[in-house]
């Protein structure tokens, strides 16, 4: 393959965009590091000398180690999810939510596994220079799949590119209200109340700014820094939970139905890491120890579904029904600890937006760039990049309420990403082998879907449900 440029793009959703040399944009979820470097060589010579290991064609640029890689998929899965877990234990109970979110874990892994192993078996029959990514994967398993289901190959393809694009700048609306309710707690304690809606204002301006960098590579040192405050901020809440901590039997061990789809929500937003099992596997010096039972991926998932769980539970039981949507809102006001770490969070976050923004620009953008013509291009992309900034402006003043825009945002897209076009890959995959669809795969697969879409419906509906409910108060 030829590459013009590939850039890394997002430390949470691991999503990048590729462009190749005819110009054509091709989306694929890309981990936060490309290896040690954010841009890759601009010619096939320069990729040729610089690659460190040749697998199938492919070349592979500085090969990450096991260590590198499991590192990877820690700053990949940690991030605003892991801050709303407290909430989503309201959700969910003292004792359903562990149990429930360890199950959870089980099945958003294994779909990741789906996800891989589709990846592989389209690259064994396409012979491309690489794996394909997740968009890609599904398209070629649908044009090679059934001859009913190939006209659908398009389609499913522009499905997965749209879902991508929701999650991104839902991630990017809930950054902008996690911001603003970070620093309306500060002013509030020293007495400079403002309305949330102008806290909102104030922020997306200097995230106008840094969406107008059309270079990610100019981005990058920012990430590094907001990786160090987060990696501190949560670590400080963590130690701030476990504090004074009152009995178990004070808390729901069961939260009531209509919250249970609220739990769902936030709980796969917050495991909704797929987009990063692909790169990271291909950028492995030995890619056969990512998938082994102790390789990288089931040690790294375990490492974070329990940090998962142990957030969750100390946040619920330190704070109970008045828990926020970010524990960083239940430090206590005013405390200089409290107001550092509110600082370094909010930063954190405000740095990650222009990356996690990189994705549905790069996946949109170049459709519409056809149809504008070569006049002015740069300054008709920055107004696109404006418009789509204020989108989630809109959007984020709309609603407001943190927990619940986040189980929305789970409900909604995380959700069809995470637990449906995998099983969906690997139950039309399988159907054109010899040994035909197999009564288990058949079952497993139909189970995982259809909880995926329970999660859909009802979480989106509850979600909606809850903010009309909220708007009303």
């Amino acid at each position: 393959m030829t590459v013009k440029e590939k850039i890394a793009i997002s430390h949470i959703s691991g999503s990048a965009v590729s462009l190749s040399q005819n110009g054509s944009t091709v989306t694929e979820p890309y981990g936060m590091f490309q290896s040690r470097e954010q841009i890759l060589p601009h010619t096939k010579g320069q990729l040729d000398m610089e690659s460190g290991k040749t697998r199938d064609g492919h070349k592979v640029r500085h090969p990450t180690s096991y260590w590198d890689t499991l590192l990877h998929i820690f700053k990949g899965n940690i991030s605003s999810g892991l801050l709303a877990m407290g909430d989503a234990f309201k959700n969910g109970g003292i004792v359903f939510a562990p149990i429930m979110t360890a199950i959870l874990g089980v099945i958003c892994v294994h779909a990741q596994h789906l996800l891989l192993n589709g990846s592989e078996e389209m690259h064994r029959q396409t012979k491309q220079d690489r794996p394909p990514g997740f968009a890609e994967t599904v398209y070629l398993a649908f044009a090679k799949g059934p001859l009913r289901l190939r006209p659908l190959a398009t389609t499913m393809k522009i499905v997965v590119n749209f879902f991508l694009c929701i999650t991104q700048l839902g991630f990017c609306c809930v950054y902008i209200v996690f911001i603003a309710n970070n620093i309306k707690l500060i002013c509030d304690h020293y007495e400079v109340h403002i309305d949330l809606s102008i806290h909102m204002i104030i922020v997306v301006i200097p995230v106008l700014l840094a969406c107008m960098v059309r270079n990610l590579k100019y981005l990058t040192p920012f990430s590094t820094i907001a990786n160090i405050m987060m990696a501190v901020g949560v670590s400080v809440v963590i130690y701030q939970a476990t504090l004074d901590l009152p009995s178990v039997h004070t808390r729901n061990y069961i939260a009531s139905w209509q919250q249970l789809p609220l739990y769902f929500g936030t709980a796969v937003y917050a495991f909704e890491g797929i987009g990063l099992v692909l790169p990271l596997k291909n950028e492995m010096k030995n890619p056969e120890e990512f998938q082994k039972p102790f390789g990288v991926l089931n040690i790294g998932m375990i490492i974070v579904g329990s940090i998962f769980i142990t957030v969750g539970f100390l946040g619920y039981l330190k704070w109970g029904e008045g828990v926020a949507g970010s524990l960083t809102l239940n430090l206590e006001p005013g405390h200089v600890l409290s107001n550092v770490v509110q600082v370094l969070i909010g930063c954190a976050v405000l740095f990650t937006y222009p990356l996690q923004f990189y994705v549905p620009v790069g996946i949109t953008w170049p459709a519409l760039k056809k149809r504008c013509g070569e006049k002015c291009l740069i300054a008709k992309e920055l107004g696109y990049r404006a418009l789509l900034v204020l989108l989630t402006f809109i959007l984020a003043e709309s609603i407001p309420e943190l927990g619940l825009f986040i189980s929305l945002v789970g409900a909604v897209s995380s959700t069809a990403l995470a637990l449906v076009f995998p099983p969906l890959v690997e139950l039309v995959v399988a159907s054109q082998k010899k040994e035909g669809l197999s009564v288990f795969i058949i079952v497993k697969d139909t189970i995982i879907i259809l909880f995926g879409l329970f999660v859909f419906v009802t979480g989106t509906f509850q979600s909606i449900a809850s903010i009309v409910r909220a708007f009303r108060i």
